[in-house]
């Protein structure tokens, strides 16, 4: 039976251990040089309706160490881009490849394609969710601290990295505090779900609350993709929420920086920071590589 990967809601701790060891071993072999090619005769389309660098980039190279194949397709240059309902070309994509990855806006739409497709489907990022933006995360945090059991520290808005960061704390455990400027919290529901989870989750307003004693300091741009719009209220309602020198000293003394990318220096972060010894960001950007490798052989192998 197939598995999809939508949410990280859906998946068990064991699932998440297995999918952590996994691309540390891949990675681990690729270091040492040691070639594999569980995908070789495999097919995986990519299904991307927003840009996309290390997302896109990690996938297609990921497919393509692992011996697959990957096909890009943008909405526009199919017949989705005419309205042909999605339950049609989620049936027909089914019969042509192996794994489908899906990049777009509504959580709805990724899901109808779930449901009618015959191979498992990939969220690689909606409005709502970045579940393998968080998977590679935690991986990162295991090689710098030696396991998920920190205090991760969120600040910024309450945007669909940090549901997915909610939904993480929810089944692992680690703590997770969460600084937002009054109306950029994450989603109530969400929340509320996750807490009934048994999730050690705070919101609060003030950054260097949420910072006190974390391990792991992490934020993103406060205009996501499809807010541009908004940028200029945006920033004003943050205004001292950038991740500086300052606020980075009030975490504990060997806490790491991270930022899933890209980052508007000077803005959400400094770039002291963002080049300091205590950023973990090009470690964090590279095991998307990985990461993405360990997803779509376990998917596509039904191992997970």
């Amino acid at each position: 039976m197939k598995q999809d990967l939508l949410t990280l809601k859906d998946l068990t701790k064991e699932q998440f251990d297995a999918l952590f060891a996994r691309a540390l071993e891949l990675k681990k072999r690729k270091k040492e040089g040691i070639v594999d090619r569980p995908l070789e005769g495999k097919t995986v389309g990519l299904l991307f309706n927003k840009p996309s660098t290390r997302t896109r980039i990690s996938f297609e190279a990921a497919t393509i160490q692992l011996g697959g194949v990957s096909i890009f397709m943008n909405e526009n240059d199919t017949q989705i881009g005419r309205s042909e309902p999605v339950k049609d070309t989620a049936r027909v994509l089914a019969r042509y490849i192996d794994c489908l990855v899906i990049r777009t806006f509504s959580q709805e739409l990724i899901e109808e394609y779930a449901s009618y497709s015959d191979v498992p489907v990939v969220n690689a990022l909606t409005d709502m969710y970045h579940p393998c933006q968080i998977l590679s995360d935690l991986m990162t945090v295991i090689e710098d601290k030696g396991s998920y059991d920190a205090k991760v520290a969120w600040v910024g808005d309450g945007n669909n990295v940090a549901h997915s960061w909610m939904w993480a704390a929810s089944t692992l455990g680690f703590e997770l505090s969460i600084a937002c400027p009054e109306g950029f919290d994450p989603n109530d529901a969400i929340l509320k779900e996750a807490l009934a989870r048994g999730a050690k989750i705070t919101v609060v307003r003030d950054p260097k609350e949420a910072v006190a004693g974390a391990d792991i300091i992490y934020t993103d741009v406060w205009a996501s993709m499809g807010q541009e719009a908004e940028q200029a209220a945006r920033e004003k309602s943050f205004e001292g929420f950038i991740v500086d020198d300052a606020l980075m000293a009030l975490a504990k003394p060997d806490a790491s920086f991270m930022h899933c990318l890209p980052a508007h220096r000077g803005e959400e972060v400094s770039e002291s920071v963002m080049e300091g010894d205590q950023s973990i960001i090009w470690d964090q950007a590279e095991n998307k590589l990985h990461m993405h490798k360990a997803i779509l052989d376990m998917l596509i192998s039904r191992t997970l």
